[in-house]
């Protein structure tokens, strides 16, 4: 079932009496690179998957989003849909935002799954590799900005071995606004450091990495996992940045077991 929510495009999966999973998808991506979690998970789960504010399906505006927009977003489709406690997994940008709203209202949720993301702002480097991004959507057009940075998400045996896959997704990539997408750079650009909270989590926290990601590598994600307490880390085999589209059955595994020993 789809509904629309303050103009976003939320998607829902499941019974609603059973224990609510939010999933926040990355960047420059739409809800649908949670399929295969939601396929193997709605049987006993209450899944919704949205597109974020300017991306996928939701609305656009004028571009100028922040991390906070992102989050109240998200805190408005919880209090629409009366949530009790959901699960919030978020990958990349979804991490930031799931981090943030956790920071912000921990008591808010049940447990707490991140996929192939950061705790850290963006540092000086980072910031202008971003606007150099803004400025190739600007001068040379979004497909030319994807085919830039999309392979980058992925491993290269993905690439090679899951052409079709890969593919598709470069698809659905040059469909979005360009407005949408320069709307999301500049959030994740001006996001703040979390950091200093995760020491503070207490709900628990599942972190999955790929193990050939080039974004935030695996010693990255440990590093983060172990200022949260009683965090569990795993490291997802033939992946990138997208763990759960390249090797979805392992992800699944691991969300599964986690969800079964912790909710």
């Amino acid at each position: 079932m789809k509904i629309n929510i303050n103009g976003l495009s939320v998607n829902i999966f499941g019974k609603p009496e059973n224990k609510p999973i939010v999933f926040i998808h990355g960047f420059p991506f739409d809800h649908t690179m949670w399929q295969n979690q939601i396929n193997v998970l709605s049987d006993e789960y209450y899944c919704l998957a949205y597109d974020v504010r300017g991306l996928g399906e939701s609305y656009v505006g004028d571009g100028q989003y922040t991390m906070e927009f992102y989050v109240d977003d998200l805190f408005s489709i919880i209090k629409e849909l009366k949530l009790q406690k959901p699960t919030l997994c978020g990958l990349s940008m979804g991490g930031y935002i799931a981090l943030r709203a956790i920071e912000r209202e921990q008591e808010a949720f049940s447990a707490l799954i991140l996929c192939d993301t950061k705790s850290e702002a963006d540092d000086n480097v980072g910031k202008l590799k971003r606007s150099e991004n803004i400025n190739i959507i600007n001068t040379e057009g979004i497909k030319k900005f994807v085919d830039v940075f999309v392979p980058n998400c992925f491993a290269d045996e993905t690439i090679e071995e899951q052409k079709d896959l890969f593919n598709s997704i470069l698809t659905k990539c040059y469909k979005q606004n360009p407005i949408g997408v320069k709307g999301a750079i500049i959030a994740i650009m001006s996001r703040t450091d979390t950091t200093a909270f995760l020491p503070q989590i207490k709900i628990p926290t599942l972190i999955l990495c790929g193990s050939f990601d080039k974004l935030t590598p695996p010693q990255v994600m440990r590093t983060m996992s172990e200022k949260i307490p009683n965090s569990e880390f795993a490291i997802i085999p033939q992946a990138g940045h997208m763990s759960p589209i390249e090797n979805p059955n392992a992800v699944n595994d691991l969300i599964k077991g986690f969800l079964k020993r912790k909710l």
